[in-house]
């Protein structure tokens, strides 16, 4: 990344001007943060690839996106009223990467329940993330036997819950197959400037109509199995009332065939639906036999993904893990819930963007 500057005595001729090197960049970081400018010290970090930061510095990065919460005031209303840009559509619609705007996010998610996206990431991009988020699971498998060193890595690194953060759910992500995305520090750097560079931060915050932010319990690494369970739900059972949120639903292997993908109830619904009834798993669950009723009407859809497509929807999707007899492949995933900083739940712990 290179610069130009102007000869002093008015000339035109551009002079390159290297980047300042990755150290200086990281004692820049960490003076603005030890003042509290946690967004400036992001920013400085963001002009470097992640690769080139020490672990202190990736894993100290994850504690300012976390300080650097500063919501701004929200929509007086919401949702906002949008068109539908799907008429006649009777499953989720579909998009490429290049159409995504917030008219077609929030119109797609207020008439049909959800937006797929299809190639949101190339063959490279994938690539790159998939190993990525593989050596982070490699490193927390690490830690849990006991390996020197696996707590304090680029790959693996707890985030330090504090007990007003009211936060917890580490175990269970992990007994589901995940991991917070806070705890793999090199993941976070690099899927946050993925977010960043398709511009899908920004599309996200532009129908929320404020600044957004990661959940540290609800942005996790997915590493899903064919023997994983199946439970129909709506994340906003246990998000609370008045939220204002996007989850993005990224896939990095193919799947809905041989591996799980996602069964979906292919409609908007406006509040959520019975729970803790007829079959269901836990007070947060759908019933199969709810969902059985409801599909007499509209029918459960499941959708084939290929690695690199998305699913974008909020906290009133009703939906699951698609499991199948005969699937013998894992699913790789990334799972993102962005929420309106005017509306955070904060027992779900922000992280900046």
């Amino acid at each position: 990344m290179w610069g130009l500057r102007r000869k002093a005595h008015g000339g035109a001729q551009p002079v390159l001007e290297a980047p300042p090197p990755v150290v200086a960049l990281e004692d820049q970081a960490r003076a603005l943060a030890e003042v509290g400018r946690y967004r400036d010290a992001l920013d400085a970090l963001g002009r470097v690839r992640a690769e080139g930061l020490d672990t202190a510095t990736l894993c100290d990065h994850v504690l300012w996106r976390r300080a650097a919460f500063d919501p701004e005031a929200g929509r007086p209303q919401w949702p906002p009223r949008a068109p539908d840009p799907f008429p006649g559509v009777q499953q989720i619609p579909e998009i490429g990467a290049r159409d995504l705007t917030a008219d077609i996010l929030g119109g797609a998610i207020q008439h049909h329940g959800a937006l797929i996206v299809r190639g949101m990431i190339d063959a490279a991009q994938n690539r790159a993330l998939t190993e990525i988020i593989e050596q982070a699971f490699a490193t927390a498998a690490a830690a849990r036997a006991g390996a020197d060193g696996a707590t304090r890595s680029p790959w693996y690194c707890p985030f330090p819950l504090d007990p007003a953060d009211g936060a917890s759910g580490r175990d269970f992500t992990a007994m589901c197959g995940a991991i917070w995305a806070a705890d793999s520090p090199r993941a976070l750097f690099d899927f946050i400037a993925f977010l960043k560079t398709h511009g899908v931060t920004q599309v996200i915050e532009d129908y929320l109509g404020e600044r957004a932010f990661l959940s540290l319990r609800k942005c996790t690494l997915r590493q899903v199995p064919p023997t994983t369970g199946a439970n129909w739900h709506q994340d906003g059972a246990f998000l609370g009332d008045g939220i204002r949120t996007v989850n993005l639903w990224l896939t990095l292997s193919d799947c809905g065939e041989d591996a799980p993908g996602l069964d979906v109830y292919p409609r908007r619904l406006n509040a959520l639906a019975e729970m803790g009834t007829r079959g269901a798993f836990d007070w947060w669950t759908v019933g199969d036999g709810v969902v059985e009723d409801m599909a007499k009407t509209v029918p459960v859809y499941t959708p084939t993904f290929k690695a690199g497509d998305a699913m974008l929807f909020d906290q009133l999707f009703l939906h699951r893990t698609g499991v199948r007899p005969g699937m013998t492949r894992e699913r790789l995933a990334i799972e993102s819930w962005f929420f309106a900083g005017s509306t955070f739940p904060m027992d779900q712990v922000p992280i900046a963007l």
